[in-house]
């Protein structure tokens, strides 16, 4: 989820708990700290000032970690105290930081990247995937009940109300991913593959715009969907960015199924798997949910191998992110790469 809209979390979630502590806080100063500290753990963007791997090392990791949200909240708590001096103790400040700081996790925990839980015991994310990472939807949820606690500043139901509405709107969500996860199992038959895994991942604008994978060993066929819409739309080659966005996902019965391969065939497949399996190239064996074959690059004195993931492909957006690769330099050996506005970073 995007920071402003985990602040925005917060800040509803610290209107709708008011008054939880003892002695109370002020209802200005309470709403505010929800909203800064629900930001707070994205502070690890940081890492990427490190090496440019490290924002994908830790990113999402012991900030956003419900066994370090007890250290976290006590840290919190006492700078606020101190900030505040002769105000009430930390103790008061503790739970609208540490329920700030849960609603933050939460908000990662529902999209396709996840967030490390559990870090720094494991660095697995874990994520039900119903969310995109940007949702208007969600967001406008968020602003819809923070206006209305603003109209009705004396009582919290409006928050409360706003904080239901999000709950069942991701629940929504939830029953939009079953449905794409149907039609994927649908359509895996309907093709004659077997043995596939089916899986489904929420797309920008709609809830019920989905890209539907199915999963061998060999590679991926996918599909952009939308589990509601009965004619294809076509946006206008002026249109916006959420125009341009949104009309890709077709109706279930006009779908087009696109292939991409994980290592290719032949001597190149060898080459591809080779890369892919190079010992410094783990960092994006961790990292990626659906490592494909982006390009093989081959140069006068140079030879590169790049992989892109599927899960942050989203047609309608100019450039792909996080496309890794394996480079060497005339017989040098393979190195790891970063590929950046159409430029090689050496990434470590």
């Amino acid at each position: 989820m995007d920071t402003l809209t985990h602040a925005l979390s917060g800040a509803l979630l610290a209107r709708a708990t008011a008054g939880i502590e003892k002695p109370a806080l002020p209802l200005g100063r309470r709403v505010a700290i929800g909203a800064l500290v629900a930001a707070f753990p994205d502070a690890d963007i940081v890492a990427t000032w490190i090496s440019p791997l490290s924002y994908l090392y830790h990113h999402r990791g012991v900030t956003h970690s419900l066994v370090m949200l007890p250290v976290w909240t006590v840290l919190l708590a006492w700078l606020l105290a101190l900030i505040w001096r002769g105000g009430p103790n930390w103790r008061t400040y503790a739970p609208v930081v540490a329920l700030s700081l849960f609603i933050h996790i939460a908000g990662d925990w529902i999209t396709t990247f996840g967030t490390m839980i559990f870090a720094p015991l494991s660095d697995y994310r874990h994520g039900i995937g119903t969310t995109f990472i940007i949702d208007l939807w969600f967001t406008g949820i968020i602003l819809a009940g923070l206006l209305l606690s603003l109209l009705w500043r004396r009582s919290r139901w409006p928050a409360v109300a706003g904080l239901g509405v999000l709950a069942a709107y991701v629940v929504f969500q939830f029953v939009q991913l079953q449905g794409a996860l149907d039609f994927g199992e649908r359509a895996a038959r309907e093709q004659g593959l077997s043995p596939v895994k089916v899986s489904a991942l929420p797309r920008p604008v709609s809830p019920f715009n989905w890209m539907v994978i199915l999963e061998s060993d060999t590679g991926y066929r996918y599909s952009h969907v939308n589990l509601l819409r009965k004619s294809v739309i076509t946006a206008a080659p002026d249109a916006g960015l959420i125009a341009r966005l949104n009309a890709v996902y077709r109706p279930l019965d006009q779908a087009l199924w696109e292939n991409d391969v994980r290592y290719g065939k032949g001597s190149q497949g060898a080459a591809v798997r080779a890369a892919f399996e190079h010992p410094e190239f783990a960092f994006f064996r961790w990292f990626s949910a659906y490592p494909a074959l982006h390009e093989v690059d081959i140069g006068a004195s140079h030879l590169c191998v790049w992989f892109k993931d599927l899960r942050f492909l989203t047609p309608g957006r100019d450039a792909l992110p996080f496309i890794y690769g394996m480079c060497s330099e005339g017989t040098g050996p393979l190195r790891p790469y970063q590929f950046s506005d159409g430029a090689r970073l050496r990434v470590y």
